[in-house]
């Protein structure tokens, strides 16, 4: 069963883009347009925090762990804290297959709108029979004195809730999702990939069919690179995560891209910098000067620079309905 969220003064559901843009420029500091009209945000951490996630275990897991105890402690504190602050809900579904995609919900201070605006391009949209099985209940403006740069990831996989305290970056609202999706996939007797996706369309082939290639490989190898390079009129599915199946059946987990943006040429990466550019994309981390022109080799901030955008945004194979693997390319 889901959990009840905690109460707040107020909860705006499933906001538009355009409302928590107007939010982002009034409520968050640090917030730049760019000359490509869009919103870049350079957040206070500039990756997820593996120190400071802990999972809810009472017995020996070997990694970081809290107990129940001390969980329930941090998420009563949490919820005190929500009751009187204005909160965003956003629902959808991580995975676009019937049968395979599992509702899931983003729960977020108002004061920081440009992460629910990202979490809302990855997911797929609720339908009629959406219901939640996730949810990230997500408090920046909270603290966790006494932990690892005083900030807080509890996963409760029991439960299938992320509890996120005191991080500004995205990534955690992102893999807080799918942390628990991976989970999910493991119990029902697949492997939860970090992959890219592409496939090869029938027309383009030796035999006629369509082919589909898995792209593995660490972050910084070129998995996204080469997931969305156009190898034979290759189309990209998926840059993150995907599902393998018994018998080689693939599911995907995100109807849009969070990219890396470190080094993002119009020539060499033409895709991803067509998402990246539009003025609906999301940028976190990117440099941007203070009249709005961006230099994605800036690392003065950081080199993990990132964009979000909807598939919809660039030319793609549909996510829905992938057939078996073909291929798998391994990056090292």
């Amino acid at each position: 069963m889901p959990i009840d969220l905690p109460a707040a003064r107020n909860v705006h559901v499933n906001p538009t883009q355009d409302e928590m843009r107007s939010w982002v420029l009034q409520h968050m500091p640090r917030i730049t347009e760019t000359e490509f009209g869009n919103l870049n945000y350079e957040a206070e951490v500039t990756a997820r925090l593996a120190r400071s996630t802990f999972f809810v275990a009472d017995e020996e897991i070997h990694q970081n762990r809290i107990s129940r105890a001390e969980y329930e402690e941090w998420a009563t504190r949490q919820d005190a804290y929500i009751a009187d602050k204005d909160m965003i809900l956003i629902e959808g579904y991580i995975g676009p297959d019937p049968g395979f995609q599992t509702g899931s919900r983003l729960f977020m201070e108002k004061t920081q709108a440009n992460i629910p605006a990202m979490q809302q391009q990855l997911y797929f949209p609720k339908d009629d029979a959406w219901g939640p099985e996730f949810t990230v209940i997500y408090t920046p403006g909270l603290a966790a004195p006494g932990k690892p740069d005083d900030r807080l990831i509890l996963v409760d996989l029991e439960n299938y809730v992320t509890r996120v305290f005191g991080s500004d970056y995205f990534g955690e609202s992102k893999m807080g999702g799918l942390r628990m999706w991976n989970h999910l996939v493991f119990e029902r007797g697949g492997l939860a990939l970090h992959s890219g996706l592409k496939a090869f369309p029938a027309d383009t082939t030796p035999d006629g069919k369509e082919k589909v290639a898995l792209i593995i490989g660490l972050s910084g190898t070129g998995k996204t690179t080469t997931t969305f390079r156009r190898q034979l009129d290759s189309l990209p599915v998926q840059d993150d995560f995907v599902a393998l199946m018994p018998g080689g059946k693939v599911y995907t987990t995100e109807n849009g891209c969070f990219a890396k943006t470190y080094g993002l040429d119009p020539d060499d990466e033409p895709t991803i910098y067509a998402g990246t550019t539009r003025s609906d994309a999301w940028l976190e981390n990117v440099g941007v000067t203070a009249d709005g022109k961006v230099d994605f080799f800036d690392v003065a901030h950081t080199a993990n620079g990132r964009s979000t955008f909807p598939l919809a945004n660039i030319e793609h194979r549909s996510p829905i309905g992938v057939p078996a693997a073909d291929f798998l390319l391994i990056l090292n």
